[in-house]
């Protein structure tokens, strides 16, 4: 799939072998593998590829464009790459955005030297396809989940597939990040976010302002939850606290 799929991009943005592999940072010799089928390119490559490209990895390897039709290709070359990081062994790597670092990554989302800058991690629970990444989060909307948590989520690339109430992080053009949960509307014009903590009201993002969603797999905090107090020792400390009152009474 690849080699064909490469061999037809490269002539229909009219690159030659050098070109493109000037564009990619390789050898020529190796774009000729490729397109041969004698080598397969590291996770890197491909990615650098599917930015050439303006489309997905996903994209580049799996259809075989030259036989899709011109509204599939015009369709495939609207969708925006999610640029990425990898370890030494090809892995991906888990890419943590901190709060304060959560403005400038709406401008830098898709800059391969942005994200390179961002601190990354893997975590060994975190397991099969899909790209992850963490994002810090602040304030008291989605308690018991405390201010301050990494929500680690993973990339969603079609927003139909979420389920009604999954917990999610928004990138939007209106609001930023934000942790929520969401729901779909019926016209398919916008999502609706609804917070765990009653006191904030739900509100809807036009799917035409969200940028990424990542639905949340796992989340890290170093705040632990206070030990819920039982109905018998609530009650017992409302018995003592009578016993105090009386005795101040009898004082008086």
């Amino acid at each position: 799939m690849l080699s064909t799929n490469l061999k037809y991009l490269r002539k229909r943005e009219n690159l030659t072998q050098v070109q493109l592999a000037e564009k990619l940072q390789i050898k020529r010799s190796l774009i000729g593998a490729y397109e041969e089928g004698r080598a397969e390119p590291k996770l890197v490559t491909l990615v650098k590829m599917a930015q050439v490209f303006n489309m997905s990895v996903d994209e580049l390897i799996n259809p075989e464009l030259p036989n899709l039709s011109k509204n599939t290709n015009a369709h495939a070359s609207n969708v925006r790459v999610l640029s990425i990081t990898v370890d030494a062994q090809d892995r991906e790597n888990i890419e943590l955005v901190p709060y304060k670092a959560s403005a400038g990554y709406l401008n830098g989302y898709a800059d391969p030297e942005f994200m390179e800058e961002l601190p990354k991690f893997r975590l060994p629970m975190i397991q099969g396809p899909g790209t992850y990444r963490a994002f810090e989060i602040k304030g008291d909307s989605m308690l018991p989940i405390p201010s301050g948590t990494v929500i680690v989520g993973r990339y969603v690339e079609r927003w139909q597939d979420i389920k009604d109430g999954t917990p999610c992080i928004v990138v939007s053009l209106q609001e930023g990040i934000v942790f929520k949960r969401i729901y779909q509307k019926a016209n398919e014009s916008a999502l609706r976010l609804h917070s765990d903590n009653p006191t904030y009201q739900p509100y809807e993002v036009a799917l035409a302002d969200v940028v990424e969603l990542w639905e949340a797999k796992a989340y890290i905090s170093t705040s632990f939850p206070m030990a819920e107090i039982s109905l018998d020792r609530l009650t017992s400390l409302v018995l003592d606290l009578q016993q105090e009152v009386q005795k101040l009474k009898t004082v008086n």
